[in-house]
């Protein structure tokens, strides 16, 4: 029988962490701690390995080397305490379920294989449901809503798995400003209830403004901190090679609106 875990154990770690796709390293050697309850900022340009980070993380794709544990354990033991967010552009939207029953999955894991969900679990996901203001569309199919509200319901299934870490992948890919401001608000909500909550992000413009800490990543980890910290104009340069005309201007206004945890 394993040990437990020391008490301060940090909440995510990866470990010279590699990923490839058909023998292509699409992440390398990756060394990240997050230590404490936080809302962290995965960042960089596309196809740098953001998305494949958290997905390694939840064993979605096959790791070449390294390691990931939560809260000091491997995935398998902790895996009802993490809850995730996938990428709009995965999921089958036309598939016949309404917006009620997409939150009630993030129950299932407590209730376990031949448990339905029961009145207290309905009322949770209605909570949950208004925590992202979508309440009133408890009955809506799935792919009549908008690609914002559509986002704020897997926001809502995550919420109802009552998790300790939230993974959320490109969750302000394609949504509007107040789905944005909404998703935002919630995931600030839990970190203030001492959740980490770790974020594939594409706006530099907003992250200053929302990620009290962030890793720049291309294929390699570039930089990880305090978000004020690290994106600096040298280190989005490092990040952004393809970009150079509007890095300088970007770090200068990142830099200005950044806050420290």
């Amino acid at each position: 029988m394993g040990s437990a875990p020391h008490a301060a154990a940090p909440l995510l770690e990866f470990h010279d962490l590699t990923v490839a796709y058909g023998g292509k390293p699409v992440l390398w050697n990756v060394d990240l701690t997050i230590a404490e309850p936080c809302l962290f900022g995965v960042i960089g340009p596309n196809g740098a390995g953001k998305s494949s980070l958290l997905k390694a993380a939840l064993g979605l794709v096959p790791i070449v080397a390294g390691s990931v544990r939560f809260l000091g354990l491997p995935l398998d033991q902790v895996r009802g305490r993490i809850g995730y967010v996938p990428q709009r552009e995965t999921v089958d939207w036309d598939f016949p379920v309404n917006v009620m029953d997409v939150v009630l999955m993030g129950t299932y894991g407590r209730l376990g294989w031949f448990r339905r969900p029961g009145r207290q679990d309905r009322d949770f996901a209605r909570e949950c449901l208004d925590r992202v203001g979508l309440a009133d569309l408890a009955g809506r199919q799935i792919g009549r809503l908008s690609g914002g509200q559509q986002q704020r319901v897997f926001l809502a299934r995550a919420l109802a798995q009552r998790a300790e870490i939230y993974l959320l992948d490109e969750p302000m890919a394609g949504v509007d400003v107040r789905s944005q401001e909404q998703i935002f608000r919630v995931l600030a909500e839990l970190e203030a209830g001492g959740s980490l909550v770790v974020v594939v992000h594409h706006d530099l413009r907003t992250a200053a403004e929302w990620f009290d800490r962030v890793a720049l990543v291309d294929r390699r980890l570039v930089a990880a901190g305090p978000t004020a910290a690290v994106l600096t104009p040298e280190n989005l340069r490092r990040t952004y090679a393809g970009q150079l005309d509007v890095l300088d201007e970007i770090g200068r206004a990142v830099a200005a609106r950044g806050r420290t945890p």
